[in-house]
């Protein structure tokens, strides 16, 4: 069914504000997949918090025109979906990535992140990046790790000694 021109101009507004506030987005050709494998994307999408959607690539160019995703108005070419992280920089690249694994048919054209189109065969780079929470996690761990060595530094002298005691104990029950 076509949209009239206000259903365009609701479709680039809601394409316009996701990419606005997105961190990465990539877009891929699925030409040949069935509706059922649509469906499962889609699912696998919604469970990481990732906006997709097929869109003409004409109300697209639109909806990206003044963000970070405008350098990937040239590669809009042909049946594309349109991934974008809304949280998570990696997360659209983990999800196209692992559905392009069982999916031959779905091709990945374009990776966008931080305003720069990437090469497609970047987005193993993209989705292999930690989470926040990972992130975080070994953040706190390089922090913490320094701390740990002057504790373990500080209780060795004495650990030591207190050895060194249990060792003449040990000796002198033995004799």
């Amino acid at each position: 069914m076509a949209l009239n021109l206000e259903g365009k101009k609701a479709v680039v507004a809601e394409v316009a504000e996701v990419a606005s506030s997105a961190y990465s987005a990539v877009a891929a050709e699925y030409r040949g997949l069935t509706v059922s494998e649509m469906t499962a994307l889609r699912v696998a999408a919604r469970n990481q918090n990732v906006y997709l959607r097929v869109v003409r690539n004409t109300l697209a160019k639109r909806a990206v025109e003044g963000t970070d995703f405008a350098c990937m108005q040239e590669g809009m070419i042909g049946p594309l979906v349109y991934g974008f992280s809304q949280e998570d920089p990696g997360a659209v690249a983990r999800v196209i990535s692992e559905f392009a694994k069982d999916n031959k048919k779905l091709e990945i054209k374009m990776v966008s992140l931080g305003g720069k189109l990437l090469p497609a065969s970047d987005i193993d780079k993209l989705a292999k990046m930690p989470t926040k929470d990972q992130a975080i996690a070994i953040l706190m761990g390089t922090m913490k790790a320094p701390i740990e060595k002057f504790v373990r530094t500080l209780v060795a002298p004495t650990s030591k000694m207190v050895r060194t005691l249990a060792a003449v104990r040990d000796a002198k029950e033995a004799a």
